[in-house]
Parts: C-alpha cells; structure tokens; sequence
C-alpha cells in the first residue's frame, strides 16, 4: 500500500469537506442577503405609501377640503336651497 497516495487522497476529501462548507455558507449567505434586499425595497414602499397618506390625511382634515367634498357628494349647508337642473343636452 502506498501511504503517500492515501495520504494525498484523504488531504483532498478534506480540502474538498472544507471548501463544500465554505461554499454552502456563501450560498447562505447570499440568499439571505437577496432577502434583506427585497425587505428593504418593501420598506422604502411601505414609506413613500405611509408618507402620501399622511398628506392626503391632512388635506381632509383641513375644514376647505372637507367643505368641497361635500359639495362633490350634492351636500349642502343648512339654509341653503339646492337647485336640480334637468334637460339639458347630453355633450
């Protein structure tokens, strides 16, 4: 038996070990990485959504906004006399 040879081979099943666990952590690793970046593209989203939502709160809580919706919807104030106009011609 040569132990040269043996030792060679068993020198290189455990380099072949050694690298297999190194590259199963760099897989890990960019997995989790590619992971980290969708979260974070999620979140910037969830902000620039959060953010549009706070100004259109503010913008219907502001008594003007508030006024022409109703108007929008046919409201009107009390005292006030609302007119339906028919016949119109269809443009």
């Amino acid at each position: 038996m040569r132990w040269d040879r043996l030792g060679r081979v068993g020198l290189l099943v455990v380099l072949a070990v050694v690298a297999g666990l190194y590259v199963q952590q760099a897989l890990a690793y960019f997995s989790v990485r590619a992971q980290a970046d969708q979260q974070l593209s999620v979140v910037k989203s969830l902000t620039r959504q959060n953010a549009v939502l706070a100004q259109e709160e503010k913008a219907l809580n502001d008594p003007a906004t508030i006024v022409h919706e109703a108007r929008v919807l046919g409201m009107v104030r009390p005292g006030e006399r609302p007119y339906v106009v028919t016949g119109l011609p269809n443009h």
